[in-house]
């Protein structure tokens, strides 16, 4: 095979990957492995053109948006977000996680682009049982407390920003890393300094010039059929419950674009991102970033001690750091992949990793939530069997 793929390997990855299905597992998933221009799609329980909601996997797609506007001078990576985000200048800050939210001490600096690209803008998910700190208790309140994405749930852009605007910073500018926020922060950034809709901007400069004519942060009437039901296991129960139907959040345009986990996509259209990425910022004769921009976005931004307090749990960055809206791999582990690749998953089941050293591509989009940061065993078999598939 021309992508030094083995036939009998990626049969042995379609057996394991059935198994889940039909252990019931996992109701349906698409997986694929491209390497050197072969691309392997595998649909089981599902269909090649099934819609999934990809939740995290949309945070490298608004990076990419971000450095668009970089690259053409809209923006600048180490300039205070103030002029464009004015509801986050003059921020206070905690003293500590459990303070009161008046017990506070002035930010040493405004919060930058960059910030916002490598989650140390000083707000983001808690790694605590819902109420534990005071902080908590207000998102709650706010409506901005950490869950499943949940477009139905978000008020517009300039309402987030506002309420947003009314709670302390957890940590000063460029502490620490913490998930999430920064990617809807992110993507009300790129809507405002380009001075179009979120989704607008990305379909214009990302989605049609990729050819990803199905991504987007609803689906359309006409392709309703295609989106698959997505589930979550109950914290409570530990059963497997239903989270969204087709006709749900996403069959409509959604208030707030979440550009932390608001897409919705297909193994194709994302297929065309990852070789994008992959070939650092081009896809065949269509350039989206410039060579150097994609290059800074692959690169770890995070300091030791950042790893060692990233917010996701101890170890979480043991063999890995962190981009512009990619985990990047810094040390080979139990997925056998190569230093640099780079990527993220979604936590309602889909994952996409790049890696450049073995210029290859893997996807896999499930129906069935995660429970926890770590990964799933149908990820973790998914990718060790994509790279045992390796033959030259």
């Amino acid at each position: 095979m021309s992508g030094g793929l083995s036939a009998a390997k990626l049969a042995l990855l379609h057996d394991v990957m059935a198994g889940y299905v039909e252990r019931g597992d996992i109701p349906g998933l698409v997986t694929v492995v491209a390497r050197r221009g072969e691309a392997h799609v595998d649909a089981i329980g599902a269909e090649p053109d099934s819609l999934f909601r990809i939740a995290s996997m949309t945070k490298p797609v608004t990076a990419a948006a971000a450095m668009i506007l970089v690259e053409e001078g809209r923006a600048r990576l180490d300039e205070p977000v103030d002029a464009v985000l004015p509801e986050l200048a003059h921020r206070s800050v905690l003293k500590s996680l459990e303070s009161s939210l008046d017990d506070t001490v002035p930010a040493n600096r405004p919060i930058t682009l960059r910030d916002l690209l490598t989650f140390r803008l000083g707000f983001g998910l808690v790694m605590a049982m819902p109420g534990t700190y005071p902080i908590q208790k207000a998102m709650d309140e706010l409506g901005l407390a950490p869950g499943p994405p949940a477009p139905a749930r978000m008020p517009d852009p300039d309402e987030y920003l506002r309420r947003l605007g009314t709670l302390p910073l957890i940590h000063q500018p460029g502490e620490r890393w913490m998930y999430n926020t920064g990617s809807d922060v992110l993507g009300v950034f790129v809507a405002r300094a380009s001075g179009r809709p979120l989704e607008e901007f990305m379909r214009e400069r990302i989605f049609e010039p990729l050819g990803m004519k199905d991504t987007g942060f609803h689906v359309p009437p006409g392709d309703v059929r295609r989106l698959l039901p997505s589930y979550e296991t109950s914290w409570q129960t530990g059963r497997v419950e239903l989270y969204d139907p087709p006709d749900g959040q996403w069959s409509r345009p959604p208030a707030f674009a979440s550009g932390a986990g608001g897409l919705v996509s297909t193994a194709a259209d994302f297929l065309a991102f990852g070789e994008m990425m992959l070939n650092l910022g081009r896809r065949g004769s269509t350039r989206i970033l410039s060579r150097p921009a994609v290059e800074t976005m692959i690169t770890d931004h995070l300091t030791p001690a950042q790893k060692a307090v990233s917010g996701l749990g101890p170890d979480f960055f043991a063999n890995t750091g962190w981009g512009f809206g990619v985990e990047v791999t810094t040390r080979r582990f139990d997925t056998w992949a190569s230093v640099g690749r780079f990527g993220w998953s979604g936590g309602l089941g889909t994952s996409w990793y790049t890696d450049p050293a073995e210029a290859m591509v893997t996807i896999i989009l499930t129906q069935q939530g995660m429970t926890s940061p770590d990964p799933p065993n149908v990820f973790r078999d998914f990718w060790n069997l994509a790279y045992g598939a390796i033959d030259d």
